[in-house]
């Protein structure tokens, strides 16, 4: 069976920068920031980082619902094995440019999670 780890964590924010800061002073993460999306990411000093989500449209993120990303080789074939199992696929594959690609399904319990796979991995 593939590795499947958790590579990347997204926090739902309604203000990325007090969140951010809010972490960085708690925890010592360092943040950045990437003003071309919009989008504030968090590394801790060991384990995966992530980033803050807003919570407006086209956004599915809700407080209380941070977003975990499980590490995938093939989503599609990843897909397949979870609806097989009684989960549920919610978005189907999308590109994020110049990174990977993503997609969001729910567990049979109904907690969403979401598949990622790195356009260069090991990068």
């Amino acid at each position: 069976m593939a590795d499947h780890p958790i590579v990347h964590i997204e926090i739902p924010s309604s203000n990325f920068k007090k969140d951010s800061d809010f972490y960085a002073k708690v925890f010592g993460w360092q943040i950045n920031s990437d003003p071309t999306f919009d989008y504030w990411m968090f590394q801790p000093q060991s384990g995966p980082g992530g980033g803050f989500i807003g919570l407006e449209p086209p956004s599915s993120a809700k407080i209380n619902q941070p977003l975990i990303y499980v590490g995938t080789d093939d989503i599609e074939a990843s897909l397949k094995d979870i609806e097989a199992a009684g989960g549920k696929t919610v978005s189907p594959t999308m590109e994020i440019p110049g990174t990977g690609w993503f997609a969001i399904f729910t567990d049979p319990a109904g907690n969403q999670m979401a598949l990622y796979k790195a356009m260069n991995p090991g990068q």
